[in-house]
C-alpha cells in the first residue's frame, strides 16, 4: 500500500545500485586511467635517456662541443644524454638520422653550417630541411679565418687581393673540402672583389693546414679554434676573421668586413628535433640552452672549445638556417660546387 514502508530487500537494492554503477564506471575507467599514453602523458619529460646524434666521428671538435652540451643538458634534466656518432655524407647521414626519429623528444641532433648549404648542393636530400625537422636553438658559432704560410709577402687582406690582382690565378688557397662554409665565403668574397685565387679543396682541415705549413699551398680557410695554436707558434698568420666584426674572444685579428663589407660568415653549431616534437619540448630545451650559455662557467668551457656561445630561440635559429639557404645557394650555383 502507499504509506507502507519500503521492505528490507527494497532498501538494499536501492543504496547497492548506486555502488554497483560506482563499479562499473571504475572499472570502464581504468584502462584510460593506467593504459601507456596516460602514463606518458602525466609522466614529465624527461623520463627516461635522450639520444643526441653527432654528425662527425668521435674526437673531433664538434663531437667535443655536442658531447659538452649533452653532458650539461643531463645534468639539468638528471636524465642521461647519450652521444650516437653518426659521420658521412657530409653530417646528411646523422641529419636523416634525427628527421626520420619518433618526435618524442627522445632524439636530437646537431647540425652545422651544412645544413643550410646541404639543400642546395646536395638536391636529393632524403629528407627536407625545412620541413622535416625543427630548429631549436643556435648553440654558438665558430669564426672563419684566412691564414697564410709565413712566407707569403702579405700580411693583411688588402696586400693579398693586390698580390692576387699583380698575378691572376697564380696565388691559390686550401680548404676543408668543397661545398664547405670556409669554401663558400671565400668564393663570395673573390666574386665581391674580382680576384682569381685558386681553390684548392682538401678532405678536412688537417691535411690542408699541413700543406699550407709546408709551403704547396700559399692559403688556408679554416677556423680560429683549429688554427690558434698554430698562429701562437709561428706555423701560420692570420690575415683576416671572417665573422661581421670582431669577436670578443679574438679582438686583435681584423674582420674581412672592414676591407670589404658585407663579406661575412660564420660556422654554426646548432640543436635541432624531428618535425613533430612537442612544441612544450622545443621550448624546454631552448631555454636551457640559452640559460647555460649566460652562466660563466658553461660559456667559459665552450669558449675553450673554440665556440663563442649564442642560445638563441627557436624562432631566431629558424630566421639563420633560412637566411643562410638563401646567402648560399646563389653562391653554390655560381661556383658550380659540388658535394665531395
Amino acid at each position: 500500500m502507499d504509506g507502507a514502508l519500503p521492505s528490507k530487500r527494497q532498501n538494499i537494492h536501492r543504496r547497492q545500485t548506486p555502488m554497483k554503477y560506482r563499479s562499473r564506471s571504475a572499472l570502464f575507467l581504468l584502462p584510460l586511467a593506467f593504459g601507456p599514453w596516460a602514463a606518458r602523458a602525466q609522466d614529465p619529460w624527461p623520463n627516461h635517456p635522450v639520444r643526441l646524434i653527432i654528425p662527425f666521428p668521435p674526437g673531433g671538435s664538434t663531437d667535443s662541443q655536442g658531447r659538452l652540451v649533452g653532458q650539461h643538458l643531463g645534468e639539468l634534466w638528471r636524465q642521461p644524454v647519450i652521444a650516437d656518432n653518426r659521420p658521412g655524407a657530409g653530417t646528411v647521414l646523422a641529419t636523416n638520422t634525427v628527421a626520420k626519429a619518433q618526435p618524442d623528444g627522445y632524439t636530437l641532433g646537431i647540425v652545422v653550417s651544412s645544413h643550410a648549404i646541404n639543400p642546395t648542393l646536395r638536391p636529393n636530400l632524403p629528407y627536407d630541411t625545412l620541413k622535416d625537422l625543427l630548429p631549436i636553438s643556435e648553440i654558438g658559432v665558430q669564426h672563419i679565418i684566412l691564414v697564410a704560410n709565413p712566407s707569403l709577402p702579405a700580411n693583411n687582406l688588402q696586400e693579398v687581393l693586390e698580390l692576387a690582382r699583380k698575378d691572376p690565378g697564380k696565388l691559390s688557397y686550401a680548404s676543408p673540402g668543397s661545398g664547405t662554409a670556409h669554401h663558400l665565403v671565400m668564393e663570395l668574397l673573390k666574386s665581391r672583389t674580382g680576384v682569381n685565387i685558386v681553390h684548392v679543396p682538401y678532405r678536412g682541415g688537417a691535411p690542408a693546414q699541413q700543406d699550407v705549413m709546408g709551403g704547396q699551398v700559399p692559403l688556408l680557410m679554416d677556423t680560429y679554434y683549429a688554427s690558434e695554436a698554430l698562429i701562437k707558434a709561428g706555423k701560420l698568420k692570420p690575415i683576416a676573421l671572417f665573422s661581421p666584426k670582431r669577436p670578443a674572444s679574438v679582438p686583435d685579428i681584423p674582420v674581412v668586413a672592414e676591407t670589404v663589407p658585407d663579406v661575412s660568415a660564420t660556422s654554426s653549431v646548432g640543436l635541432v628535433a624531428p618535425a613533430g616534437t612537442p612544441s612544450a619540448v622545443i621550448a624546454r630545451i631552448s631555454s636551457d640552452i640559452a640559460r647555460s650559455v649566460r652562466t660563466k662557467a658553461f660559456a667559459d668551457r665552450l669558449l675553450t672549445m673554440g665556440l663563442d656561445p649564442v642560445g638563441s630561440s627557436p624562432q631566431e635559429y629558424d630566421q639563420r638556417i633560412r637566411g643562410d639557404i638563401l646567402k648560399w645557394a646563389p653562391v653554390i650555383k655560381a661556383t658550380g660546387a659540388t658535394a665531395d
